[in-house]
Order: structure tokens, then C-alpha cells, then sequence
């Protein structure tokens, strides 16, 4: 009997889908590293938990080692130490290193979580990507922008999920980011080109240093207009067929990418832009599930718990390839205004015109908060097998839709 520590931090459904996939796993012990005391977990995951171990900061590799063997005491050796949140992967790894467990070593985490480090990584291994320049001090961000010009993006550099990312169009921008996040030595800035294209992810399963599958998606519109515009409702479409010469691009890129960074075993998740020349470039990539629903669309694409699917990854490191069966998507229904939600427009023409597409949903309910994430206050999720009849669906949901906020 296999035994692993699943860590989770909080009691975010994103990670407890995870973790109910490793439960279902044969052969397979999980116990779980948490902040969360373990009468918060429900019934059913309490039921099927090998141990439990409380910790005050489950990003501290110290307290994850300690952990790790207070249930090695308790339930027998735990062989493997894996956990979902992209902040988790480079605390992960260095307790993996105490450990001497098997996983994402330290380096090649920092190269995936440090964003100009991976930059550098990628550049240097002739994978196209934007210039950057990791700044210190508002001289060398002025500099930069006098090299590439307006606009940049600036982002800190161990970011996540397009967080305290802003686009600056003019110096007057400029000088007000540096006041609002001023640079300096220990704080730094990443600074990068603002690439003109279609956004795109590219998520991959490796094992053994090779991609042995990979899914597309396209963002409508990208997630940087998202994050600054909160009353856009936004898609992620999963087209059905995708072995076409047009992503023949990317798919080079990808594998060169993940190769140069050093992804042995693991699902990742990459973003990227395709130019209007047609040409790509690589934005970023994360050593962990793609987030914003986009593991559930990639199984209801594929008719596979893609949940299950990462588990067995991290645990056995075995995957069995699925094949596209669906087009699908997503579209997020974010609020309008401020405050709690106060009614939801639009629900039952949506459902006439496009329930019988829908396999999915988390409608906005009325009185709560508003979200502070740009995922918004709920989603809907279509499958068909053409398609230009999910993007349709999309389209219209995030049109016809309204969620109002007071």
C-alpha cells in the first residue's frame, strides 16, 4: 500500500476535486497536510483519509517535513508529497529534498515559480517568448521601456493567475506603477514585452522528460483584459480537433519549453500567444493543473476524470493518454457593479437556447459576495461535437447573461 501526503492548504474545491481523485486511487494510502482542522473536510473525504496533520503554514517546507513524518509515525512511510496550488510547488520540492522523496526538485521548480528565471531559461534554449527584464529601481524600468517601448506588462516575478499583472500604455503609467509597486533590491519588478495576439493555453502531460499528450484552449477575451476590466464575462473554449498544421507551432515550442525547464513527470500549464504573423510565443508556464475550470473542461473533452488522471501522474507516475471525444467551454459570469449579488438576468432564455448543451454550472446565488478573483460568481459549461456550436453557445451566454451586483 502506497502511502502519500496530499497537501491542502485550505479547503478550496479546486484542490479537494484533486484530492478526491488520489482517493479513489487502488493500493493507495492518502493522508493530508492542512491548515484546516479535519472536522472541517466533509464526511466522505474524512472517511477515506488515511491521516490528518494540522499545520500553522503549509507553505513552510520545515512544517511539511515535520509533518510528513509525524504521519510516517502514524500511518508508515510516506513515499510521495505532492499538492496542486502553484505556490505549493517550490515548498513542496525543498521538503521533498529533506525528505529524499521522488518529485519536482528544487531547481526546476524555482524555474517554473520564479518568472524571470524561467524567461531567461527559455530564451537562452531558443524558445520564443517576450523580452523581459527583471528591474530593480526606476532607472533600469525606464531603461527597459526605451529599449521595447510601450505597451509592457509588469508582473511580480513569482506571480500567479495573472495576479498584481497590469499592462502600461504611457509614461505617465510607468511612473505611476513604480510609486504604487516601487522596485527596489530583495523586491523586484518583472517587466515584459506586451505581445498583440490571440492568448491561448497549452497543457501537456510528461512523463519521463516527454510530452506524451497535450490539450489547446483559446481565451475570449485574454485574462489581462479580464483582470482589469471586472465587468467583462469571459470564455475558455476547448476546440474539439486540434491536430491541425496551425498548432504545429506551438506544439514545438511547448515540448522545447518543457524540456528546457525541466518538467520530468507532470501536467503543466502554459500560456501562450499566437501573433498576428501567425508566429507563437511562449508567456509562462506553471509545473501544476491549469486552474479556472480548465481540468474539468479538459474531462469532460476527453470523457476521463482528469482529477483521477493528475493523481495517478503525481503517485505512479503513469498516464494513459485520452483521446478528444467533445468541444467544450466555459463561460465565467462575473458581476456587474459592487457589493452582493442582487439578481441574475437572463437565466431562463439561456437555458431555452442552450441548456441541453450544458454539463456543467455554478450560478451566481443570490446575497453573495461578490467575488474577488477573475473567475466571477459563477460559470456554465457546454459540450457539443462541433465546435462552432460551443463557441456560439459562449458567445451568447456571456452576452444574453447579466449578474448585478449592489
Amino acid at each position: 500500500m502506497r502511502h502519500v501526503a496530499f497537501v491542502v492548504p485550505y479547503l478550496f474545491e479546486t484542490s479537494l476535486r484533486f484530492l478526491r481523485g488520489a482517493l479513489t486511487l487502488p493500493g493507495t494510502a492518502v493522508s493530508v497536510i492542512s491548515t484546516e482542522p479535519i472536522e472541517r473536510f466533509d464526511r466522505r473525504v474524512r472517511d477515506g483519509l488515511a491521516g490528518h496533520w494540522q499545520v500553522g503554514d503549509a507553505l513552510d517546507p520545515t512544517q511539511l517535513v515535520t509533518a510528513c513524518r509525524g504521519l510516517s509515525r502514524q500511518r508508515g512511510p510516506v513515499q510521495r508529497l505532492i499538492g496542486v496550488l502553484e505556490q505549493l510547488q517550490v515548498p513542496l520540492a525543498h521538503a521533498r529534498a529533506a525528505l529524499d522523496l521522488p518529485g519536482l526538485d528544487v531547481e526546476t521548480a524555482l524555474n517554473f515559480r520564479d518568472k524571470s528565471r524561467m524567461k531567461d531559461v527559455l530564451r537562452d534554449a531558443g524558445v520564443p517568448c517576450a523580452r523581459h527584464r527583471l528591474v530593480e529601481g526606476p532607472d533600469a524600468a525606464r531603461a527597459f521601456l526605451k529599449e521595447v517601448g510601450f505597451p509592457v506588462v509588469g508582473k511580480p516575478p513569482s506571480g500567479a493567475g495573472a495576479v498584481n499583472t497590469f499592462r502600461l500604455d504611457s509614461s505617465e503609467q510607468l511612473e505611476q506603477a513604480l510609486t504604487t509597486f516601487p522596485p527596489r533590491p530583495g523586491r523586484p519588478m518583472l517587466l515584459e514585452e506586451f505581445i498583440l495576439g490571440e492568448e491561448h493555453s497549452f497543457d501537456s502531460v510528461c512523463v519521463g522528460g516527454e510530452v506524451v499528450w497535450h490539450s489547446i484552449s483559446r481565451y475570449r477575451p485574454t485574462p489581462l483584459e479580464v483582470l482589469h476590466n471586472q465587468w467583462i464575462q469571459w470564455c475558455v473554449l476547448l476546440p474539439r480537433d486540434i491536430r491541425g498544421p496551425e498548432y504545429d507551432g506551438i506544439r514545438k515550442a511547448g515540448a522545447q519549453a518543457l524540456r528546457a525547464l525541466g518538467l520530468i513527470n507532470g501536467l503543466s500549464h502554459m500560456e501562450w500567444f499566437r501573433r498576428k504573423d501567425s508566429s507563437v510565443a511562449v508567456s509562462e508556464v506553471g509545473a501544476r493543473p491549469p486552474g479556472a475550470q480548465i481540468t474539468s473542461l479538459l474531462g469532460w473533452a476527453h470523457d476521463v476524470d482528469m482529477h483521477r488522471a493528475w493523481a495517478r501522474l503525481m503517485i505512479e507516475d503513469v498516464f494513459d493518454p485520452p483521446q478528444r471525444r467533445w468541444a467544450v467551454g466555459a463561460a465565467y459570469l462575473r458581476g456587474q457593479g459592487k457589493g452582493r449579488v442582487q439578481a441574475v438576468h437572463g437565466l431562463e432564455e439561456a437555458q431555452r437556447r442552450w441548456g441541453h448543451l450544458v454539463v456543467e454550472v455554478k450560478l451566481p446565488e443570490l446575497g453573495q459576495s461578490a467575488a474577488t478573483g477573475y473567475e466571477g460568481e459563477g460559470f456554465v459549461i457546454v459540450r457539443h461535437p462541433e465546435t462552432a456550436v460551443v463557441a456560439e453557445a459562449l458567445a451568447g451566454i456571456v452576452e444574453l447573461i447579466r449578474v448585478e451586483l449592489r
